[in-house]
């Protein structure tokens, strides 16, 4: 009996293990723009991800969207369409998908691709004119896009 309760134990360990395992950026699956398995096995925070979204250390998205939802921030930018109404627009995956790399759904988007680490055309090895030497980290970790997802499938009309 003992025996099986350290089976059983063991097995939700690495149940629970598996289940928060981070997809590295190179081995996401794209299904037509869109992205339907989480990069961090964990739920998304919108508190969170409304900070990473107002942050410019961050993600800092507001310098290029407007956010009505957030009337207290300021130079929300309007270079880029308005986030008003994303979860009305876009699935979580369609969302998951743009916020990780635009440009698989909008061809012509000058949104950084958030948790892409190559390859890129611009960036170089800082101002040596040089390209850079390996591949560049992610703006944001798995988890930072999860709960960045999960605040713009709160902006709904």
């Amino acid at each position: 009996m003992k025996r099986h309760v350290v089976m059983a134990a063991f097995a939700a360990a690495l149940a629970a293990g598996s289940a928060g395992a981070e997809v590295a950026p190179a081995d996401v699956k794209w299904d037509e723009g869109a992205i339907a398995q989480s990069l961090s096995g964990v739920a998304g925070d919108p508190d969170s991800g409304a900070k990473i979204m107002t942050t410019n250390a961050l993600g800092n998205c507001v310098a290029c969207h407007q956010i009505s939802a957030m009337p207290t921030v300021q130079f929300q930018g309007d270079i880029a369409p308005a986030l008003d109404g994303a979860a009305d627009r876009y699935s979580e995956a369609q969302l998951r998908g743009i916020v990780v790399d635009a440009k698989h759904t909008f061809e012509a988007s000058f949104m950084p691709g958030m948790y892409k680490t190559g390859p890129f055309i611009r960036p170089g090895d800082a101002y040596t004119g040089k390209a850079a030497p390996a591949d560049l980290p992610p703006i944001l970790d798995a988890q930072q896009i999860e709960d960045v997802v999960a605040y713009l499938l709160t902006l709904k009309e």
